[in-house]
């Protein structure tokens, strides 16, 4: 049973879900119709112009509104119309009680993505043309009053929790409606060569409030089923791989990426399947095929890393997020099977093993709003809940709101970005980018990170104006993979910092292997800097230094770099052993959310909160597989 039904609905936690299908029911004309639209779309998009280099490209595809059961109940009044219109830099007022809301640098690319979980449910009881708008426990959810809201949705969630599930919440015609009406929202915004959306939706798989969740992502808006799948059918990944297959043989293309695996508990990247036999070939097979990229950084924390996992990391306890999505606030035990490095390393210990690899990611960002606004920008931090959008209540809690709750809410970060390298802004493009995996995660920032491994660089390619030629023409870019030839691979990385954020501190690459005895490694090399620090006799750079003024939550970029550069060759390379690399980019201190919201509203800082981060990004890894 549910202890705090709080704390359900702030962080996501039900399993009890709405039956998704996937049975076409065309009516007369609607192939024809959808033919004809994509038609256009696809002219349009060959239309834009093409940039071989390719751009970088920024955005969410994690983004929920108030067609979201837990968005709506906790205050949110938005719509999917207000997701796009928040991403592309207009200001959007209904998002709750903290007032307008506006992004500060527009995006690139959105998708709203949906619970399938009673998609719209309780949105419809607000709509006065729908039938629910009179069903008895409408006036309760809609009510102004919040604590009326969440007692009645408290007694929903009890009597699902009993296994009575009211018809009227599962009626797939309204669940159907629902979906055209997120599906025509994209269509509507879809502005190729300008601004990118996709449709999608999220596939919530909570066993014991172990966040295994998912969103699914389809190329285009041609062969999509009529309804989205939930997990109400069953939690277990296995099956949702299942329906993508199906939807492939209608004529669809769509991945899905797993996300805030560090609320998982241990079992996102757990090495048994859901029934609790050891994975096998045809597992990691299939999962590969489905998941080509992981959501490395959102508002729920991030997952790179734990401490306890890669203790010689001195940046792994950056912003964990270290809650289940349980009711009563628990801490994880179980860290391997959470963290994207770890699993790293054990797909390289499967693919030793002749098993091929599960976890061949690459690396996104995103959001995970339930207010229609990613929240990306620090500064400018709207929080995941509509009122958290008032910086009083993103620290002291919404009226009667337990402690731990409330520390939980202070500990959210602000959202993550999605970065692509594609040749131009459209869905086509984008998409195709995702899954060849050239692909960046950020903290939030905008930092363009670019990567490149090969066997030919030479120190001065990174520089060359032709760089990106050379990158491609003589290796491969993040998200590639490199077969031994017996030489130690060579890497190339630059990164640009973001005009609205901190300089750069330093960039990374991250190295794991697996040696001949089946021991898992990692270490973690400064391959380029700013200023002229040196390491010490034991290799470690000194910090950059911190400007962060506690008082008015301000920083100056008067240390660091606006862009870094450096080629780089693995120094204890074995070439008969497998192994990843991927490039870490961290910026200077600046003032996390929590420490700007303090310093507006005069209030000491929140213990137990750094007053400080570093915002950082991840490129998508580089395989190397002996030959």
């Amino acid at each position: 049973m549910i202890k705090s039904t709080m704390t359900a609905l702030l962080l996501g936690a039900s399993v009890l879900t709405l039956a998704g299908c996937s049975k076409k029911a065309e009516t007369p004309g609607k192939t024809e119709v959808a033919a004809t639209a994509i038609a256009g779309e696809n002219e349009a998009e060959a239309a834009i112009p093409s940039n071989p280099e390719r751009n970088a490209y920024f955005g969410n595809v994690h983004v929920h509104t108030g067609y979201s059961f837990d968005a709506l109940t906790n205050g949110s009044k938005t719509k999917p119309e207000d997701a796009y219109a928040w991403a592309q830099g207009k200001e959007i007022t209904n998002s709750g009680v903290g007032g307008k809301i506006q992004i500060v640098t527009p995006l690139d690319f959105y998708m709203v993505s949906e619970h399938a979980e009673f998609m719209g449910v309780f949105n419809q009881m607000s709509n006065p043309d729908s039938p629910l708008s009179k069903h008895p426990l409408a006036a309760g959810v809609t009510s102004p009053d919040a604590n009326v809201a969440l007692q009645t949705f408290a007694g929903i969630l009890r009597d699902m929790s009993a296994g009575k599930i009211d018809p009227a919440f599962t009626d797939p015609k309204l669940a159907h409606s629902v979906w055209e009406e997120i599906i025509k929202a994209a269509d509507a915004n879809y502005k190729p060569g300008k601004f990118t959306t996709f449709a999608g939706f999220e596939w919530t798989s909570n066993p014991q409030k172990r966040n295994l969740h998912r969103v699914v992502v389809f190329r285009d808006t041609a062969h999509l089923p009529d309804l989205v799948l939930s997990s109400l059918e069953s939690d277990d990944p296995e099956t949702l791989w299942a329906w993508m297959a199906k939807q492939r043989d209608n004529g669809a293309t769509l991945f899905a990426i797993p996300h805030n695996g560090n609320a998982s508990d241990g079992r996102m990247f757990e090495l048994t399947k859901f029934d609790g036999k050891p994975i096998d070939a045809a597992y990691n097979a299939t999962r590969a095929k489905n998941e080509p990229l992981y959501e490395i950084s959102q508002i729920k924390g991030t997952s790179e890393t734990w401490p306890g996992l890669s203790p010689n990391d001195e940046f792994a306890g950056f912003e964990q997020w270290n809650y289940t999505l349980s009711a009563d606030f628990q801490r994880p035990v179980n860290h391997r099977g959470s963290f994207a490095r770890q699993a790293l390393l054990d797909g390289l210990s499967q693919d030793a093993a002749g098993k091929g690899n599960p976890f061949k990611y690459g690396f996104i960002g995103d959001s995970d709003t339930h207010n229609a606004a990613g929240t990306n920008e620090e500064f400018n931090n709207t929080g995941k809940f509509a009122h958290e959008n008032d910086p009083r209540f993103a620290l002291g809690g919404a009226p009667g709101m337990p402690e731990g709750q409330i520390q939980q809410i202070r500990e959210f970060s602000s959202g993550g970005l999605a970065g692509v390298w594609a040749e131009k802004n459209t869905r086509g493009a984008i998409y195709d980018a995702m899954a060849r995996k050239e692909t960046f995660g950020t903290s939030g920032t905008m930092i363009k990170v670019r990567f490149f491994g090969g066997w030919d660089f030479a120190p001065g390619d990174v520089t060359a104006s032709d760089f990106v030629q050379r990158g491609y023409k003589r290796g491969v870019p993040m998200g590639g993979d490199l077969k031994g030839t017996g030489k130690a691979p060579t890497f190339m990385v630059t990164a640009l910092k973001d005009p609205k954020s901190g300089n750069l501190d330093r960039v990374q690459i991250v190295k794991g292997w697996v040696d001949a005895k089946g021991a898992q490694h990692e270490k973690i090399y400064d391959v380029v800097w700013s200023g002229d620090r040196k390491p010490d006799a034991a290799g470690k750079l000194p910090a950059v230094g911190n400007t962060v003024d506690l008082k008015t939550g301000k920083y100056t970029n008067s240390i660091g770099s606006a862009s870094l550069a450096s080629t780089w060759t693995d120094p204890d390379f074995d070439p008969k052993v497998r192994a990843f690399y991927y490039a870490r980019v961290l910026e200077i201190p600046t003032p996390r959310w929590s420490t700007i919201a303090a310093a507006k509203l005069g209030v000491p800082i929140p213990g137990k909160l750094p007053v400080s981060i570093q915002e950082r990004a991840w490129s998508s890894p580089i395989w190397y597989q002996p030959g």
